[in-house]
């Protein structure tokens, strides 16, 4: 008994450990990879790659599930290819989940990690928007005060990088392209999160399931992507130009993170996850002054607190709006 009584106090620290990493890590990383020096990858076939490696994850697990192979494919058939209005519907959130990765990158490259880290918890507000305008749901006088906060905070740290600079890959840094993409970023993840959560409670499929869908349709459309706009440095230079272990590293943190926090994160609540994120905030704005040589200015102190203080008083709410958080950090990376 005493054992099994500590498990879910175990879980919950797991749980806390891997939300902050797969927060933090995710935007150093991405931050690191696009400004270093050396031959730049393509975003858009990282964003490809990254849908193919979540694709084979997910059927994977969709496999373990089933327990054997023919049940496995019986599940495929049953589910993909006698249902395909069913999967069509869920086009509407691959197509926009590619776009949403893609401008992530350029995010990354022109955002110091810290701005970028901050800038992108304005998917709370999109997210809270569609909820109340697709879903129906109310929200708690907290949690109004909250967005309100988040956005004086977002704009606080805003208004405080203005300047260009420039990163060891020769990259001309702009600050209003950075933010144009994360801002843009922000819209769609609360726009596609939304939707693909009121598919998942319009039906008995299961989210990894859900997930197998939306990877095949998404790898179409980012292989459109890729050609559409980078068709001539493929061509020439090849699908994987500019790869490496880091990118390599990246392809997988940006799949699987995701996933592994979707798999964790029911034995956690949502203050947990607030204070997940926050904690997460913080190491981003720690690391970039060491790593990114990031100036820590008194005003972007004050918008990052607002910030996290956003993110604990908007986490206050009922239980069951748990579900939502849950099947969004499926796809939020």
């Amino acid at each position: 008994m005493p054992k099994q009584e500590g498990n879910p106090q175990i879980l919950k620290y797991v749980s806390l450990v891997t939300l902050t990493l797969q927060n933090a890590v995710l935007g150093l990383s991405m931050r690191y990879a696009r400004t270093r020096a050396g031959d730049m990858f393509l975003s858009s076939t990282a964003v490809v790659m990254a849908e193919a490696v979540k694709l084979a994850t997910c059927l994977i697990l969709v496999y373990v599930e089933e327990g054997n192979f023919r049940k496995f494919l019986r599940t495929l058939n049953l589910t993909i290819i006698k249902q395909p209005l069913d999967t069509l519907k869920v086009c509407v959130p691959s197509l926009v989940y590619i776009i949403q990765n893609n401008l992530l990158y350029i995010s990354a490259s022109h955002l110091d990690a810290a701005t970028y880290q901050v800038t992108y918890q304005m998917k709370i507000l999109t997210t809270a928007f569609f909820a109340v305008l697709i879903l129906r749901k109310t929200l708690l006088a907290i949690q109004w005060s909250a967005l309100m906060l988040l956005l004086t905070g977002v704009i606080l740290v805003q208004l405080d990088q203005s300047k260009p600079s420039s990163v060891p890959s020769g990259t001309e840094q702009n600050h209003l392209i950075g933010v144009s993409a994360a801002l843009s970023a922000c819209f769609l993840s609360g726009f596609a999160g939304i939707y693909f959560e009121k598919i998942l409670k319009g039906s008995d499929i299961s989210v990894w399931m859900r997930n197998v869908q939306l990877s095949l349709l998404s790898l179409p459309f980012g292989l459109f992507t890729c050609f559409l706009y980078d068709g001539t440095i493929i061509f020439k230079q090849g699908f994987f130009f500019g790869y490496d272990w880091v990118v390599y590293y990246l392809v997988v943190l940006q799949a699987g993170g995701g996933l592994v926090v979707a798999m964790v994160v029911k034995h956690a609540d949502n203050i947990l996850k607030g204070f997940a994120t926050s904690l997460a905030i913080v190491i981003s704005c720690i690391a970039s002054i060491y790593l990114f040589a990031f100036h820590l200015s008194l005003q972007f102190a004050t918008g990052a607190t607002l910030v996290i203080c956003s993110i604990f008083m908007y986490s206050h709410q009922p239980r069951t709006n748990d579900v939502s958080d849950k099947h969004l950090l499926i796809n939020k990376v």
